[in-house]
C-alpha cells in the first residue's frame, strides 16, 4: 500500500502553487535566489514531516494531528485542532475548485468561453458570482472518494504522474531553451540576491505553503497495511519529490526570464511564450488543471476521517463515525464534507478567505511538534479505556484471579493469597529496598516535573519571541528587551531538555519498531519556532476571521462535545495493560 501514501502525499502537495508562486515570489521577494527560498521552505517542512512520521508510525489513526494531540495534550486542545482542520480542508477544497474553471476556460478559447451550464454567472440582486463548474467538480471528487480509498488513490496517482510529466517537460524543455539563450535571467544587474538575504527568507515564508499537503498521508493510517513502514516512507518520499521538482522548475524559469519581467499570474507559460513556444501554454495549463484536481482530492480526503475520529471520541454525533462495510470508507462524513465544500465553492468567492487555510495547517504542525516533546519526556503513564473495552478490562482481572485460585486451590486461596501478600509487604518493608524504591520514584517524579516545566518554558518563550519580533509598532528598545526575555526562556527550556534524560516509557507507548524522530529536542523546538513565527505573521484580518470560527468551536464543545465525550465514562489503566487489552480486542488503532 505504499503507492497510496505516495499518491496521496505528492498529489496533495504539488498543487497549482508552483504554477503561480514562482512569478509572485521571484518578482517581490527572492529574485534569482528563488531556488534557495524553495530549499529553505522544504527544510522547514521537513522538520514537521519528521515529527509527523514518528507519531503516524507510533499511533496510526485516521484523526492525524487531532488524534496525536488528543493522546499527548488533552481533549480540549485536540478539539480546537480538529475544529481548525475542518475549516482548513473545507475552505481549501472550495478555493481549489474555484480555481479550476478559469484554467479550463483557456481550452475553450478564453476566460469567458466555458459552456453556459459550467460558466460563472452573476446574480445581480445578491451580488454573488456562482460557479457551477466548481460545485460539479467537488461532487465528482466526493463520489470518487466514496467508492473506496484504493480506487480514489489510483485516480489521484494517475493525475499526479501526469502532472509530474508536465513539470518534467518544463524542466527539460526550459533547460534546452536556457542553454540556447544563455540563461539571461541570471545576468541581471541586481545579482543573485537583489532583495538581500531578508528577501530570500521572506520568499521562503511565502513558498512554505506550497509544501502543505504531505500531512494528508497520516490521515490514511487506518487504510494502509503496514503503517509503521508505509507512513514515514510515504511522507518522506512525497516531500523529497515535491522539493526536488519545485527547485528544478524555479531554477529553469528564473533563468529564462529576468525576475522583474515575470508574469505574476502565469509565469511558466508566459516564459515559454517569450521564447516563441506558444503551444507550451496549453501543456502548462493542462498541468495546472491536473495539479488543482489532485489538490482538490487531497483537500477533501482527510476531513471525513477527522470527523470520524472526533465522532468516535463522542465530540461529534455518531453519524460521522459510520464506516461502510464494503469500502471501509466513512461515506456519510465524506458526503457531508462534499456538500459543504460544493456549496461554498458554488456561492462564495473564497479567495479572500484563503489565508485561513494556513492557520489550521500551522496549528497542526505546531501541536505535532509539541506532542513529540511530550511523548519523549512526559508520556502518559495511564490512558483512558473506553466503555466498549471496559468489559475486556474486567475480564482480564477476573482471569488473573481465576489463575491464582487454580494455582493455590479453592480452599487455600484466601490463606495463600494472605501469605503472598505478607511476603510482599515484608520484602517492601526492608529498609534498603524501601529507600531505593522511594528514591527512584522521587527522582522520576522530579524529572517529569522538570521536563514539563521546560516544555512549557519553550512554548512560552517561542510565543513571546515571535510576537515581539513581529510587533513593529513597539519601540526598538522594548522589542529588544522582550525578544531577549523570550529567547532566554526558550534557550533555558531547550538546555534543560537536552540535559535531562528522556522517559523510558516512550518505548512502550503506542506501536514500537517504527520511525523515530532524530535530534530531539532540537528538531521539534525548531519546528515550533518556525511554525509559530509564520502563524504570528498571517495578519490581523485572518486571525479575526479564524477567531470567530474558534469561538464557535468552543461553544460547540461546551454544549455538546464535553457532555457527550467518551471520557465521561472511562477507566484509566496503565499503558502496558491498555496495550494488551487493545491487542486482544483486535482494535485497529492505539487509542481512538
Amino acid at each position: 500500500m505504499q503507492p497510496l501514501c505516495y499518491a496521496s502525499g505528492v498529489g496533495s502537495t504539488i498543487g497549482a502553487g508552483v504554477y503561480v508562486l514562482v512569478g509572485t515570489v521571484a518578482r517581490e521577494h527572492s529574485g534569482p535566489a528563488l531556488t534557495l527560498s524553495f530549499l529553505i521552505a522544504g527544510i522547514a517542512a521537513a522538520l514537521s514531516a519528521f515529527c509527523y512520521a514518528e507519531l503516524a508510525s507510533r499511533c496510526p489513526s485516521a484523526g492525524s494531528a487531532y488524534h496525536y494531540s488528543y493522546i499527548c495534550v488533552g481533549e480540549g486542545v485536540a478539539w480546537l485542532i480538529g475544529w481548525a482542520l475542518i475549516l482548513e480542508y473545507t475552505i481549501g477544497g472550495s478555493a481549489v475548485a474555484r480555481g479550476i474553471s478559469p484554467n479550463l476556460a483557456l481550452f475553450f478559447g478564453g476566460a469567458d468561453s466555458l459552456p453556459w451550464i459550467l460558466a460563472r454567472h452573476e446574480i445581480p440582486w445578491l451580488d454573488v458570482v456562482v460557479d457551477p463548474c466548481a460545485a460539479f467538480l467537488v461532487f465528482l471528487v466526493t463520489g470518487l472518494l466514496c467508492v473506496g480509498i484504493k480506487e480514489s488513490s489510483f485516480v489521484q496517482g494517475v493525475v499526479t504522474v501526469l502532472n509530474c510529466f508536465v513539470m518534467l517537460f518544463v524542466i527539460i524543455a526550459g533547460s534546452y531553451i536556457g542553454f540556447q539563450t544563455g540563461w539571461v535571467g541570471y545576468k541581471v544587474a541586481g545579482g543573485f540576491f537583489p532583495f538581500g538575504a531578508n528577501g530570500m527568507l521572506a520568499g521562503s515564508a511565502t513558498v512554505f505553503f506550497a509544501y502543505i499537503g504531505f500531512d494528508s498521508v497520516a490521515s490514511t493510517a487506518e487504510e494502509v497495511k503496514n503503517p509503521q513502514r508505509d507512513l514515514p516512507l510515504g511522507i518522506a518520499t512525497a516531500l523529497s519529490i515535491c522539493c526536488s521538482l519545485y527547485m528544478l522548475v524555479s531554477v529553469v524559469i528564473v533563468g529564462l526570464v529576468p525576475y522583474f519581467a515575470m508574469d505574476p499570474d502565469t509565469p511558466i507559460s508566459s516564459a515559454f511564450a517569450r521564447h516563441g513556444v506558444h503551444w507550451a501554454m496549453y501543456l502548462v495549463t493542462t498541468g495546472a488543471v491536473l495539479a488543482l484536481c489532485s489538490t482538490l482530492m487531497g483537500s477533501i480526503l482527510p476531513q471525513p476521517r477527522i470527523l470520524m475520529a472526533m465522532a468516535r471520541d463522542g465530540l461529534l454525533p455518531s453519524f460521522f463515525s459510520d464506516v461502510h462495510k464494503t469500502t471501509q470508507v466513512p461515506v456519510k462524513s465524506t458526503i457531508v464534507t462534499g456538500i459543504c465544500a460544493a456549496s461554498l465553492a458554488f456561492f462564495m468567492d473564497v479567495s479572500q478567505l484563503a489565508g485561513m487555510v494556513s492557520v489550521g495547517t500551522l496549528l497542526a504542525f505546531t501541536i505535532v511538534a509539541v506532542s513529540i516533546l511530550i511523548l519523549r519526556y512526559v508520556p502518559p503513564d495511564e490512558v483512558p479505556l473506553p466503555s466498549s473495552l471496559q468489559a475486556s478490562f474486567r475480564l482480564s482481572h477476573e482471569n488473573d484471579e481465576e489463575k491464582l485460585r487454580d494455582t493455590l486451590g479453592d480452599e487455600d486461596h484466601e490463606e495463600g493469597a494472605s501469605e503472598i501478600s505478607d511476603i510482599v509487604v515484608e520484602s517492601i518493608k526492608d529498609p534498603l529496598i524501601e529507600k531505593q524504591l522511594y528514591a527512584s520514584k522521587l527522582d522520576e517524579t522530579k524529572r517529569r516535573k522538570t521536563a514539563a516545566c521546560s516544555i512549557a518554558s519553550v512554548c512560552i518563550g517561542v510565543l513571546v519571541l515571535t510576537t515581539s519580533a513581529s510587533a513593529t509598532f513597539l519601540p526598538f528598545l522594548v522589542r529588544c528587551f522582550v525578544c531577549a526575555f523570550g529567547g532566554l526562556l526558550l534557550l533555558t527550556g531547550l538546555g534543560v531538555l537536552c540535559w535531562i534524560d528522556q522517559d523510558d516509557g516512550r518505548h512502550s507507548f503506542g506501536h514500537s519498531g517504527g520511525f523515530i524522530c532524530p535530534f530531539v529536542p532540537l528538531l521539534p523546538v525548531m519546528c515550533i519556532l518556525i511554525n509559530t513565527y509564520l502563524l504570528i505573521n498571517l495578519g490581523g484580518g485572518t486571525w479575526m476571521r479564524v477567531g470567530v470560527w474558534l469561538v464557535m468551536g468552543v461553544f460547540v464543545y461546551i454544549f455538546y462535545g464535553r457532555t457527550h465525550s467518551s471520557l465521561t465514562d472511562v477507566v484509566y489503566v496503565p499503558v502496558a495493560e491498555a496495550n494488551e487489552i487493545y491487542g486482544s480486542s483486535s482494535a485497529s488503532g492505539f487509542v481512538a
